[in-house]
């Protein structure tokens, strides 16, 4: 069965962005870049690709991915309207207007929408954000693959924005890099 695995880049306080969705400050460079483009390279968006040498290379972990519409809108407003074209993409929104054939638009509930595909075959399940749509989904996340980034930015969009929920997941493994960059992953 597929998993669902919030993969996500994270501050030390746990801010996945700015207060206004910025993320211009997250860590990607050296070590940790390479370590992230060769054991993710289906997480960069598709015009990135070409740009790191990616194009052709087939997908390690990941055939889909699913986001909520603050994740997806800032390449949406820079005309990029199927940011992820390599993956099959899902954008959890009640208002946004299908913009392109390749996106899929989940207007109900998301829970049931990674159920259905969490039972259907092929490799496991993007979460890419934000932090209410993982708040929503926290019951089908079956891991977390987090880098974190030695930053404290004080406010903005939290790893999880939802209700008191308590949740546990055990470490697996931890990578540091000398950025202080720590890819850390967990399982339910």
């Amino acid at each position: 069965m597929r998993k669902l695995v919030y993969y996500v880049a994270a501050t030390l306080d746990s801010y996945i962005a700015g207060p206004d969705g910025e993320y211009d400050f997250l860590l990607f460079e050296g070590e940790g870049r390479d370590a992230i483009l060769a054991e993710y390279p289906e997480t960069m968006p598709t015009p990135a690709r070409a740009a790191f040498g990616l194009t052709g290379t087939p997908n390690r972990h990941f055939d889909t991915v699913i986001m909520g519409r603050g994740t997806y809108e800032p390449g949406l407003q820079a005309g990029l309207t199927s940011p992820y074209a390599h993956l099959e993409q899902y954008v959890v929104s009640t208002s946004l207007q299908t913009v392109d054939p390749d996106i899929h638009v989940v207007r109900e509930d998301p829970a049931d929408t990674v159920r259905k595909l969490k039972s259907q075959s092929g490799k496991d399940i993007w979460l890419a954000g934000g932090g209410k749509l993982a708040s929503a989904l926290l019951p089908e996340i079956d891991q977390l693959v987090i880098k974190r980034n030695p930053l404290v930015i004080g406010s903005g969009i939290p790893l999880f924005a939802g209700p008191f929920s308590p949740a546990t997941y055990l470490p697996v493994s931890t990578r540091s890099f000398d950025s202080g960059l720590r890819i850390e992953t967990y399982s339910r």
